[in-house]
């Protein structure tokens, strides 16, 4: 059963036409969906920790979560911290069902990787395989934002998807409403590979929306990693900060 919404000739309108600016309303004079000023005015991620892209004062750095538990995933990719008023994007295209906002979003992390990859800052990863929602939720839902971004990327970076290698075999009870250790129970045997999958030697990223305390990302590139995938990465558009900063 194909659950997700027909959404191509309606952001294909938004998006090649003359249009208003989705955050201030005033005149692009052109295809972007954002202009100038408010794209420069997002909450955009410079200095992060090197691993997790935690919000850090300075760049360069290991946060301490990360020193003394390092992650299953090597690195995190993140343009920007999930504050105003990327963070009403993000809820809108996740929870509203508005997939253009969804695919302005996916395109300027495009253009994020891009840049990494062209200066060698970034390995091209081999596949990219979005964060799985359990059957009940995507039903409720009707759509996986994290595939709906993880197929733009892929089209538009021209890397292979894999939107069925990692399944979530049980629905678990929504992350947000937990805290950093009953997050990492929650997840247990939460994931798994498709019968037959194989990782081994691979490079993978996972894509997904926000992250937050990092443990569904750590227990899915665990998983991988346990299969014998040689890195796996974290593609999403925003990173929490730290609690009371």
């Amino acid at each position: 059963m194909h659950c997700q919404p027909d959404y191509k000739h309606e952001v294909y309108i938004w998006l090649k036409s003359n249009q208003m600016c989705l955050l201030c309303d005033e005149a692009t004079h052109s295809a972007a969906t954002l202009c100038n000023t408010c794209e420069i005015d997002l909450p955009w991620l410079t200095d992060g920790c090197e691993v997790c892209a935690l919000p850090l004062p300075i760049s360069g750095l290991v946060c301490g979560q990360c020193q003394r538990s390092p992650p299953a995933f090597r690195q995190v990719v993140a343009p920007w911290t999930y504050g105003f008023p990327l963070d009403s994007l993000i809820s809108r295209f996740k929870h509203q069902g508005r997939w253009p906002l969804g695919q302005m979003l996916a395109s300027l992390l495009r253009q994020c990787l891009q840049d990494r990859f062209d200066n060698a800052e970034l390995a091209r990863p081999d596949r990219l395989l979005p964060v799985p929602m359990a059957a009940k939720r995507l039903r409720q839902r009707g759509y996986n934002q994290a595939a709906m971004l993880a197929r733009w990327l892929s089209r538009d970076l021209d890397l292979p998807l894999d939107e069925h290698l990692l399944l979530r075999p049980h629905d678990t009870v929504a992350q947000q409403q937990l805290d950093a250790k009953q997050r990492q129970r929650n997840l247990l045997k939460a994931f798994a590979l498709a019968p037959g999958a194989q990782v081994q030697g691979q490079h993978l990223a996972l894509v997904d929306d926000v992250l937050t305390t990092g443990a569904t990302a750590h227990s899915m590139a665990r998983l991988l990693m346990q299969a014998g995938a040689r890195q796996v990465d974290v593609y999403c558009l925003a990173r929490t900060p730290k609690p009371g900063t």
